[in-house]
């Protein structure tokens, strides 16, 4: 059974920081691409970022990180991080680990969720 399980969201305050993990299991993700995704009250899910192996680990992020997200894997533990510095109250919204083997923004994969709060 294939499962995806976040962890690290919170409330935190506006300009804090917030690092979600999402430990993978029952197969192997090693090539697979791995992202996140949010989705916000009243809004429809959007991406996020995602991380690929591959040429060092390729990247990519949504417009509205701004460089103020990192994404990271650690495939000897199975696990994805996502580091979320400058927290805006836009932020604010459930984020979902994904996994795909091929396309993330179509991902198989989702875990259930973690809900992250940025308060004024």
């Amino acid at each position: 059974q294939v499962l995806l399980v976040e962890s690290g969201g919170g409330l935190v305050q506006t300009g804090g920081s917030l690092r979600l993990s999402c430990v993978a299991s029952g197969r192997d993700f090693s090539n697979y691409v791995m992202g996140w995704f949010r989705q916000a009250p009243g809004k429809e899910r959007e991406f996020v970022a995602s991380f690929t192996w591959g040429n060092g680990g390729l990247t990519d992020y949504a417009d509205f990180v701004q460089g103020r997200f990192t994404i990271s894997r650690n495939n000897a533990k199975n696990t994805m991080y996502l580091q979320m510095d400058s927290l805006k109250r836009e932020d604010t919204g459930v984020y979902f680990c994904v996994a795909d083997g091929d396309n993330v923004r179509a991902s198989k994969y989702w875990g259930q969720g973690t809900q992250v709060t940025v308060s004024s």
